[in-house]
């Protein structure tokens, strides 16, 4: 996937209720209950619809690595679908969401202005229309570079215009060489 897209998933799993199922078996079962067979699950993993059946009966406990990245990934794609909704739903509505970065900004602005990319390290707390526009985007499947845009004209907002308080005449800010990002709900 992508680096904020990543993050955006990482967020809304804190929320859940109860851990998703960690070893092979319970993985298996919990795929092969949601997409209603073995068949299905085998066409997802690109693995034989036998070997989703030893998974299921537990006759094969250990999963080769790149099999065990899938199936973590499609678990937790898939796991507590109502509580990750409502956690998306709080933040795009009341909550906003708090993005902690360390990365290279910049920005355009007027000629005589100190512009020059830097690396900053930031953690600000972004409105609720900043994260539903995040969160939609996600989910109609928007390129890491668009939820990059969307995340930098927040941190115009929010951080270099200070909501309107200042910097007016701000045209762009870039936003690169990400280091770290880490959202929090």
């Amino acid at each position: 996937m992508s680096l904020i897209g990543d993050g955006l998933n990482k967020a809304v799993q804190k929320a859940f209720t109860r851990p998703a199922p960690k070893s092979a078996g319970p993985q298996m079962r919990y795929l092969v209950k949601q997409y209603k067979g073995t068949k299905a699950v085998a066409d997802l993993l690109g693995i034989s619809q036998r070997t989703v059946e030893r998974y299921v009966k537990d006759q094969i406990k250990t999963p080769r690595k790149d099999l065990a990245a899938r199936m973590e990934r499609e678990v937790k794609k898939r796991w507590q679908p109502q509580i990750r909704a409502k956690a998306k739903e709080k933040a795009a509505s009341t909550g906003g969401i708090v993005i902690d970065t360390r990365a290279r900004m910049g920005y355009t602005a007027p000629i005589g202005t100190t512009d020059q990319d830097r690396i900053r390290h930031l953690t600000i707390a972004l409105p609720p229309r900043y994260a539903a526009r995040l969160f939609d985007a996600q989910e109609q499947g928007a390129s890491d570079a668009r939820l990059q845009e969307i995340a930098a004209e927040a941190l115009k907002e929010v951080y270099f215009q200070d909501g309107g308080r200042r910097a007016g005449s701000l045209e762009e800010v870039r936003f690169t060489d990400i280091e770290h990002l880490e959202f929090d709900l």
